[in-house]
């Protein structure tokens, strides 16, 4: 499948929405230039393009196989992996004193874009070892960062994260892998995880597991969770590998989707009674240590469902201009079919894949931006401002982008027609690959659960009314600006953010006590609130766009921004209704109404 990487999109938001220009102009990022950022964007591009992408319809076909105990996956994995390795990609965002370039997040989540749209599949194993070194950065004893942090970061080794088991999914109470103290400062694990994405192949000389598990004597509940470094092969004293310890795969998951990555079952202490593994963090406080890797993890899921709804748009596109059937609305019985791209419900399609991608792209830069902040700003009050900034964005970033991910695939294969059902086409592999995402690091109704619940609180709710109030000027100057091409922009973004105000007061009228009737609204409330967010920040582009005369990507955003504007924010009028007024139905409703 022919991918072209979007550079001119990604560089207009990372500008605009994340503060790269206005970041690097204040020196946070050191000595990054723009021109070194975009060098870095380019050259990934062309990788992903040129490298990965060929990736696709091979790990779809052939995918990953369990043959006799080992994971093979197709030999072209190993040759790519390798590319990418040697070019230096695996330490873009790690610490320069483990051998990592130390670029701003931002930039590595647009790298992590354009490889998600070559091949997910391929791009997952990545995605996992940057969380799992920035949790070694964050908790990892100076032995363990020393010893394991070097091979992750130049890519010599790759690294998992273990949390779900059978009996365990999203509820780790229940989590029952037990970690026992060895006396020489190591622990022996045993127990069983399942779904670990990359826990075992053929890519890297060794993989090292990041693990939840239970001392003896741990008290009950996620109080008693503790993470856990476990090689694959022991380090010797020198670096090099030893013997390979209690850790094995026992067998694949047959998915849905992205078959070219291995989804694995992991068994820990089969064999001699448990694999050696060692501390991170403290004892019992393993939960906030693995939510280092989480976090990471979730923007970069909404990173990845841009990426799958990118490469899905592009390929519907490039369908509608090659595909002739009908004639023109209006056209005589003797004129000639034409491309589909001119009837106006493939357009209407194809307008709303487009605009739904480059909204979901700018909140995940928009939360890249303030993580950078965060981590990067001058000012204490500054730094503060911009965690509650990004911890508010993640959840719409992860929710609100992987489900429309699946819902722009699925207007791909429509777009299609007949053809988007045929497997050769393309179009249903993007189907099948995004529908995943709402599923896991968090399923979406986890999400909604964690906006309402522990977000909107966030600094006595300054977090969410400073939000709001952005977004409420920007309708402000949209509407000021008095733009033909604009349309009803401005109107329709401040109807949007005054329903969000307004079910935001109801969200919080309800926390003193209804927790059931704010959890029965928190899905619909995240899709308000992210609707909402996703209109003001096309919005944002599409002002400073109004000063690019004649440039084609700033023309592209304030037509875009218009379509979101008055085709999907009117949504908003109806989630908010839902939300003040569809607890009780839910609440209400007899078990009679779902029968066994």
């Amino acid at each position: 499948m022919s991918y072209t990487a979007p550079v001119p999109d990604i560089t207009f938001a990372l500008n605009e929405i994340a503060g790269m220009r206005e970041a690097i102009a204040d020196g946070l990022f050191g000595d990054l230039s723009e021109d070194l950022a975009q060098a870095v964007l380019e050259e990934a591009g062309r990788f992903a393009a040129s490298e990965i992408a060929p990736l696709q319809r091979i790990g779809d076909t052939n995918g990953a196989r369990f043959e006799n105990g080992k994971v093979v996956l197709p030999k072209e994995w190993g040759e790519v992996f390798r590319k990418w390795a040697e070019g230096g990609w695996a330490g873009l965002p790690c610490p320069v004193e483990h051998g990592g370039q130390g670029l701003p997040t931002m930039v590595s989540m647009a790298v992590h874009e354009m490889w998600h749209s070559g091949s997910v599949a391929f791009a997952l194993g990545p995605v996992l070892t940057h969380g799992a070194v920035e949790a070694l950065e964050a908790h990892g004893s100076r032995h363990l960062q020393d010893t394991y942090m070097p091979p992750l970061i130049s890519g010599q080794w790759t690294a998992t994260m273990n949390l779900t088991e059978p009996q365990s999914g999203s509820d780790l109470n229940s989590l029952r892998s037990k970690a026992v103290p060895q006396g020489d400062g190591s622990y022996k694990i045993s127990g069983t995880k399942i779904f670990i994405t990359y826990g075992e192949h053929d890519m890297a000389e060794n993989i090292v597991h990041l693990v939840l598990a239970r001392l003896p004597d741990a008290p009950p509940g996620t109080r008693g969770i503790s993470l856990f470094l476990v090689p694959k092969f022991l380090v010797n004293e020198d670096g090099s590998l030893g013997r390979r310890n209690d850790v094995k795969c026992t067998g694949l998951e047959h998915k849905l989707g992205i078959h070219g990555s291995p989804t694995c079952v992991m068994t820990y202490g089969d064999d001699e009674g448990g694999a050696i593994g060692w501390l991170i963090g403290e004892e019992n406080a393993g939960l906030a240590c693995m939510f280092t890797m989480m976090n990471n993890a979730r923007l970069s899921v909404g990173i990845q469902a841009v990426a799958l709804a990118e490469a899905a748009t592009q390929h519907a596109i490039a369908y509608a201009h090659e595909r002739r059937q009908g004639r023109k609305p209006g056209a005589g019985r003797g004129d000639d079919m034409v491309p589909i791209v001119e009837h106006p419900d493939v357009r209407r399609m194809l307008l709303s894949m487009r605009a739904r991608t480059l909204a979901c792209r700018m909140i995940c830069y928009a939360a890249a931006g303030a993580i950078d902040r965060a981590r990067y700003g001058k000012e204490e009050g500054a730094r503060a401002a911009a965690k509650m900034r990004a911890d508010l964005l993640t959840p719409l970033a992860k929710a609100y982008c992987s489900d429309s991910a699946v819902e722009v695939a699925s207007l791909g294969v429509q777009v299609h027609g007949g053809m988007g059902y045929i497997e050769e086409t393309g179009a249903a592999q993007f189907f099948r690959d995004s529908r995943i995402a709402p599923i896991y690091e968090g399923t979406n109704g986890i999400q909604a659960i964690d906006l309402v619940t522990r977000k909107l609180p966030m600094g006595g709710g300054e977090a969410v009314r400073a939000f709001i109030g952005e977004m409420a000027q920007t309708a402000r100057e949209a509407s000021a600006l008095n733009r033909a091409e604009f349309g009803q922009m401005g109107a329709r973004l401040a109807e949007a953010v005054g329903a969000l105000e307004e079910a935001t007061g109801f969200i919080a009228s309800l926390a003193g006590g209804d927790i059931s009737g704010a959890l029965a609204v928190a899905t619909p409330y995240l899709r308000l609130m992210a609707t909402t967010a996703g209109g003001a920040y096309l919005a944002r582009a599409a002002l400073a766009g109004a000063t690019g005369e004649g440039d084609a990507t700033a023309q592209a955003h304030i037509a875009l921004a218009r379509y979101f504007a008055e085709n999907h924010l009117p949504e908003t009028a109806a989630l908010r209704q839902i939300v003040m007024q569809g607890a009780a139905s839910l609440l209400d409703a007899p078990d009679i109404a779902l029968p066994v």
